[in-house]
């Protein structure tokens, strides 16, 4: 009989939570790659939080997000809340750096002629949203400073949400969608770095200079052995990046800021014998590699991490919605969110249009940048982070702001999803027609259309 290794010794006992195999971990890394995936996770860490902080047990969830640990003098001693939005958001804002610089070194930001309608639309879907928001608080100063709440993108679950529904749409709805999410990131980036960083210390700024330019150093001079080896960017590149961190939050610069410059020192291109190209997906570039390695990291873990400590908020019951409702943060968050960046980015995309030769792709329609225009509403992540960044977390202001940022982005994804489905619709109808018109004469319409 063959030997079937298979088979367990007579009374042995199952076992549990082993230690997985590597064909296993590849698959579920692959698995936390998808957007879709992150959406979902997001979604679940999010209402685990709402159900928690309003449950008999909320002392419990707030005892352990406000709980503080880390060396003093190092300005590292924070709540397990600034842990998870300073710490472990650093590594979203590394692989959102990533993608910036692959779009502007690689990608379609590199030219204008395509980028300029998206990355108009982004600015809109910022401005009007502040202007919306400010218009709202104006008379309170105390409010005001959370007009950058409803400006943010959450590319996790705009792209989830339009994964979903988006069986028939046109492939360049989506490259919209990643480009102004892309850019409106950017944006975000610089207003943290810029509106809510206090008592900057420039002393540990030009300290933090020496790990950055030491991680930038090797990045670009050894992108082969990064790339090629598992453990290099663990034992050499992180810590260099947790370094540069540290320094950055010691400065008073938010810490996240840091990840941003650590993606950007990542080459873009592909390098082989002193020669860059372009990477392609047999000779992809470090950037392309790390980001694929730090995906499921940041999927997985870290931003659910962080949306689970930031998106608990004590409602109070009907009273307590009813009081959030008429708080003028929460009028100005999801006006912003809602109506200010679909006006915001159909507004500036017409604009843009009108007043130069730049075109909308051919397979687009109005309709579809309104249903773009809706999803990008989908704030969340960032808005959280904003949010906590004007408010100071637990006061009043911020737990309303968390209950306008939740409502809005649940709002703006239904809408959004009522209008693309309707075009997701309208597209299959027309995929279903060319079919039929193709079975009929053997000859696609495209080729009966240029024949005319």
């Amino acid at each position: 009989m063959a030997h079937d290794e298979s088979r367990k010794p007579a009374g042995s006992h199952p076992v549990i939570l082993q230690r997985s195999s590597y064909p296993e971990y590849l698959r579920i890394s692959e698995i936390l790659r998808k957007e879709t995936v992150g959406g979902i996770l997001l979604l679940i860490a999010a209402t685990l939080a709402i159900i928690w902080a309003n449950s008999p047990f909320s002392d419990s969830y707030f005892a352990i997000r406000d709980f503080e640990f880390g060396y003093e003098p190092w300005h590292l001693k924070l709540s397990v809340g600034q842990w998870a939005s300073d710490g472990l958001l650093a590594v979203f804002f590394f692989l959102t750096g990533l993608e910036l610089k692959r779009e502007f070194v690689a990608g379609d930001l590199r030219r204008i002629s395509r980028a300029i309608v998206p990355v108009a639309a982004a600015f809109g879907g910022v401005v009007v949203p502040a202007l919306i928001y400010a218009a709202v608080n104006l008379s309170s100063p105390d409010t005001l400073r959370g007009w950058a709440i409803p400006t943010a993108t959450d590319i996790a679950f705009a792209l989830a949400v339009l994964a979903v529904i988006s069986s028939h749409l046109p492939g360049a709805l989506r490259i919209f969608l990643l480009t102004l999410a892309v850019v409106d990131d950017l944006i975000a980036i610089a207003i943290i770095a810029f509106f809510y960083s206090e008592d900057v210390s420039f002393v540990y700024l030009l300290w933090m200079l020496l790990p950055l330019g030491l991680f930038a150093l090797l990045a670009q001079r050894l992108p082969k052995f990064f790339g090629t080896t598992t453990r290099g960017p663990w034992l050499i590149l992180l810590p260099l990046g947790i370094a540069t961190w540290a320094l950055m939050h010691a400065s008073g610069v938010h810490a996240t800021v840091a990840g941003v410059l650590l993606g950007f020192c990542v080459p873009v291109l592909h390098k082989t014998d002193g020669k860059a190209t372009l990477p392609t997906s047999d000779r992809p570039g470090l950037a392309e590699v790390l980001e694929h390695r730090f995906r499921p990291l940041s999927t997985g873990f870290a931003v659910p991490v962080f949306a689970f400590f930031s998106a608990g908020v004590a409602i109070g019951g009907v009273a307590g919605f009813a009081s959030a409702v008429t708080d003028p943060v929460f009028i100005g968050i999801v006006l912003g969110l809602v109506l200010g960046k679909p006006i915001g980015v159909l507004l500036t995309t017409f604009v843009v249009t009108k007043m130069t030769r730049a075109n909308l792709d051919p397979g687009l329609s109005w309709w579809d940048l309104l249903g773009v225009g809706i999803l990008a509403g989908v704030g969340f992540t960032v808005s959280l982070l904003v949010n906590d960044l004007s408010f100071g977390a637990g006061s009043e202001h911020d737990d309303h702001a968390k209950v306008a940022i939740l409502a809005a982005s649940v709002l703006a994804a239904l809408l959004a999803s009522v209008v693309l489905r309707a075009r997701n619709k309208h597209y299959r109808r027309i995929d279903a027609e060319e079919k039929v018109d193709s079975d009929a004469d053997g000859i696609p319409d495209v080729f009966e259309d240029r024949g005319n």
